[in-house]
């Protein structure tokens, strides 16, 4: 595959700035992909589709406030700092991205706060934007933690082309989420309410959750046109033996298993055997799903629409087949289904 065939023209207007006014009323569109028949829902009526002893797996991890805005020492520059990931707890060392990039160097300070009580040193460049922060601060790591949390924004994606606002706190977090460590949000999850959760558990429908800490990786432009020249970015991830011993019986019993989320995808994916049936894993991934691509464990997914030549959208395609997803996205953009973490859904089943 090419990365020119993830082509589409998506209109402005439908990528979605804020999410649904409730969870689980965003629409939903329904893909049989054997048949090719496609069904336009409401997304609380999810269930129709699964029966008693199916199995959803969820990703629990958390986003944490990972943007931050200080001042560069002397020039007093305005500086926006994207935490990545901890480095090291102890030295309170981060990966960091910052913007613009031309403008620090290392040994640069900067400082953070109302009264710039937070200050970072710069120790190292990693990468054309990338850099190491060494924060500041001699008291307990909990006091500094929830201090650099305090300063930090909700980071909402660049698409939404806003700044974050108090509703993203909440609304840009899956109400299950538990593992703090993604800068980006599981978003198929976050369609799913309390209520929604109460109903699947009220049918006998059984869940579990892997972790998998979204970074950034999956939404950076890919720059070779031949797929195979890709490389993904390592995401941190997490599949415990007991989920592997409830979602291995469901598969023995051949029951529906769906995952929701490509990022539960991925995990799943990097660790499952032979014979379809997952293993526990605690490590990396840099798994790059794209079509064509057998998969052995899941038969259904749920995903939000994805943005063109976006690694997302190749997942989903490898999914529900190129063909059979290119031709429901057309529908989606004829109907005016909202895209984007904020936007609407797809079921993609069998």
């Amino acid at each position: 595959m090419k990365l020119s065939q993830f082509k589409f023209n998506l209109p402005e207007e439908l990528v979605a700035k804020h999410p649904a006014v409730h969870r689980d009323e965003a629409r939903l569109l329904v893909v049989h992909r054997k048949t090719g028949i496609l069904e336009h829902k409401v997304f609380k009526n999810v269930l129709e589709y699964f029966n008693k002893n199916d199995f959803f797996i969820f990703n629990d991890t958390k986003v944490f406030p990972a943007r931050l805005f200080g001042n560069k020492e002397k020039t007093g520059a305005k500086i926006e700092v994207f935490l990545l990931r901890e480095l090291n707890p102890d030295q309170h060392l981060w990966d960091v991205l910052v913007n613009p990039a031309r403008k620090i160097r290392i040994g640069n300070k900067l400082y953070f706060g109302e009264n710039e009580e937070l200050v970072a040193e710069v120790i190292d460049n990693t990468t054309s934007r990338g850099r190491t922060l060494r924060f500041l601060y001699d008291g307990p790591y909990d006091e500094f933690k929830s201090m650099l949390f305090s300063i930090g924004e909700t980071p909402i994606p660049e698409y939404l082309e806003r700044d974050a606002e108090p509703d993203d706190v909440e609304r840009y977090q899956n109400i299950f989420a538990q593992n703090e460590g993604a800068v980006v949000a599981p978003a198929a999850g976050l369609h799913f309410s309390r209520e929604l959760m109460k109903r699947m558990e009220i049918s006998d429908i059984n869940f579990g959750f892997i972790t998998l800490h979204n970074g950034l990786g999956a939404y950076r432009m890919i720059d070779v046109e031949d797929l195979t020249k890709h490389k993904m970015e390592s995401e941190q991830m997490v599949i415990t033996e007991g989920l592997c011993k409830n979602v291995n019986r469901a598969k023995n019993e051949r029951r529906n298993i769906c995952a929701v989320g490509t990022s539960v995808l991925r995990a799943v994916e990097t660790t499952v055997s032979t014979d379809g049936h997952l293993k526990p894993k605690e490590g990396w991934t840099n798994k790059f799903i794209f079509p064509p691509y057998e998969f052995t464990l899941t038969n259904s997914l749920i995903t939000n629409f994805h943005l063109p030549y976006s690694t997302l959208l190749m997942m989903a395609c490898a999914f529900g087949g190129y063909e059979r997803i290119m031709e429901a996205y057309e529908v989606a953009i004829k109907e005016k289904y909202s895209f984007g973490a904020y936007g609407d859904a797809m079921l993609i089943m069998d």
